[in-house]
This record gives C-alpha cells, structure tokens and sequence, in this order.
C-alpha cells in the first residue's frame, strides 16, 4: 500500500523548517482541533479553518539543519543558546516530508535514530517491527508531550478498539513548553525508511535532538513521529483522494483522526504502561505524569485511578499475547 514519497535533488530541495508558533496552528488546537467529515451523498470532504496558534516560541534556540558539511547532515545539528541555562523549546524544528529529507539525516554508517515514546519503549515491541534495530536505549527529550489524542486504524484491524466507550486513541506527542520525556532511541537501517514512513502513516515527521538522562546531547539527531491535523493528512498523505482515506480510515467508520474527545485504547494502553515500568521506576514515573489522555488535562496516572481503572487487570487477546505481553 506503501507509495514511495517523491524524492528530489539535494540541490532543488530545501527543508522545511517549522517556527513552533506556526506548528501550533495545526498542532496545538486543543480546544477547537481541526475536523472534516466525509458525506457519501456528495462525495467531498469539509475543511473548516484552523483556529488561531498557542505562542510556544523561544527566541534563543534553534537547530539548524542547513549546514551540509561532509555531506553528514546528523553532524551538523547543533543548538545554540543564551543564558546560563538552555531552554525546553526551540523556535525552529524540522519537519521531514520526503525520503530525501530522511536520508540527510542517515548517520555514516547508513543508520537512521528513531525516537519510541508509546509502544516502542518496549524492545520487545520494538524489534517485532525492526527485527535489525540495534542500540536500544532510553533519552530524555525536552519541549513535548505525550497525548491519546488521535484514532489508530490497526486497533479496528485487530479487533481492540471500542468505539462505543471512545476507547480507541494511541499516542502522539506534540510541543509543549515544560515538559520533559523519557523515550527510547535506537537505529534502523536506511532501506527501512519507506516501511517506517508506511507504517506511521497519520503522524507528522520532525527532526528532534534527544539527550541522555545525564543531559549529554547524542551527535545524530532521531526523528519523532508527532500530531499531525485532519487537513493536512488527508491533502499531503491521501493526495486529496477519498479513496486513500476510505481505504485507511473511512471503512472503519471514522470520519475524523485528531480529536479532543477520545479515550485510550485499553490494550495498548496497558502495553504502553508495562513497558515504561520494565525500563525502570523514572521511566515508569515519567510516563505516568507527563502522558495526558485528549483532554491534555488529564494525566494517565490520574485517568487509570479513575475511569481507566481496571485497564491494568486486563490481560490482552491471546493473538496479541506476543506483541501485546501476558
């Protein structure tokens, strides 16, 4: 189903750079996100306008991302900061649209980070996706959150989303200033760039810089799969074609991906739960309290002490013991 994004030159492209307050204009709608629906009897979709941004900006920290030296763009990603102490946010990341755009930041060695924040904190979950990863490791990563914000199609594929309770949502990230996470950082070779871009179809690519949990920069910068909007997947990743979005989402019944009003998939959600708790009582802690269901009000700690409680008993379908754990 994979089609292969169209790569261009290096010398015709340019990267683009997102100013935070920009992203947030898709991003960050908390209150009124984007919507569109599909009505069969027209045969269009609805687009309404997108509500103004959350100023997230810092006028002091920007990665820059257009130094080619050497041709090895990962060793060229640098911060640059005033004052004592360096802020969470930058003003600039970058977004990665094309293979091209991945590839420049493919260290020596042909290798490709990427950052794991939900199921990929589990190895196990990791490698069932990349059986070659290697340097599985957790990172610290400033500026973002963890949100259950967006439909997943693979959880109607396997028969564990529950549209009536709303229990259907996984998880994305999206800036945020103040927060800090713990994710896990590994690499994957760089012929498997089109199967990842295949597989985090609905997400947003950006350029992030993890850091160790002592605070140590990593040389290569690793890519994050953050919140996109309904408008921007259905124009840049379905090509404005209906049937692209039928055959992803629509035949599942949803109109809509990035919501407000979603809860999350109980399955998924204990995975993700029992994975941050096998890497260690501060990645445990961490994700407890700086993931939020959608109402990014509520975090996961509270929501599994409240309405989520019991999602911890709960032992997933036998078929999805070995993704999914016993």
């Amino acid at each position: 189903m994979f089609t292969a994004l169209h790569a261009t030159s290096h010398t015709n492209t340019e990267k683009k750079v997102y100013n935070l307050h920009e992203m947030n204009k898709t991003l960050l709608n908390t209150i009124t996100p984007p919507q569109f629906s599909f009505s069969p009897s027209k045969h269009n979709f609805h687009l309404p306008s997108l509500t103004p941004p959350l100023p997230l900006t810092h006028p002091h920290l920007h990665l820059n991302l257009n130094n080619r030296r050497h041709n090895h763009f990962s060793r060229h990603l640098t911060m640059s900061f005033s004052g004592d102490t360096p802020p969470l946010i930058g003003s600039h990341v970058t977004e990665l649209t094309t293979e091209s755009d991945f590839e420049q930041i493919v260290d020596s060695d042909g290798a490709l980070s990427i950052c794991g924040f939900g199921s990929l904190l589990s190895e196990r979950s990791a490698r069932s996706t990349f059986p070659d990863l290697v340097n599985f490791r957790v990172a610290k990563l400033n500026g973002f959150r963890r949100v259950f914000a967006h439909v997943a199609p693979i959880f109607f594929e396997r028969g564990i989303a529950k549209p009536e309770t709303k229990e259907i949502s996984s998880l994305s990230v999206e800036p945020c200033e103040g927060e800090s996470l713990i994710v896990t950082v590994f690499e994957i070779k760089k012929s498997e760039i089109p199967s990842y871009i295949e597989r985090e179809h609905e997400f947003r690519f950006l350029a992030v810089q993890p850091k160790t949990l002592e605070g140590n920069q990593y040389a290569s910068p690793a890519v994050l799969c953050a919140r996109y909007s309904d408008e921007e997947y259905f124009q840049n990743r379905c090509k404005g074609r209906q049937d692209i979005y039928h055959e992803r989402y629509g035949r599942f019944g949803v109109d809509k991906i990035w919501r407000d009003d979603v809860l999350p998939c109980r399955v998924y959600c204990r995975h993700c739960v029992l994975a941050a708790k096998n890497l260690g009582n501060e990645v445990y802690d961490n994700f407890l309290d700086h993931t939020y269901i959608a109402d990014r009000k509520t975090t996961l700690r509270e929501y599994l002490s409240t309405t989520g409680s019991g999602i911890m008993e709960e032992e997933p379908p036998e078929l999805l013991k070995v993704r999914y754990g016993g």
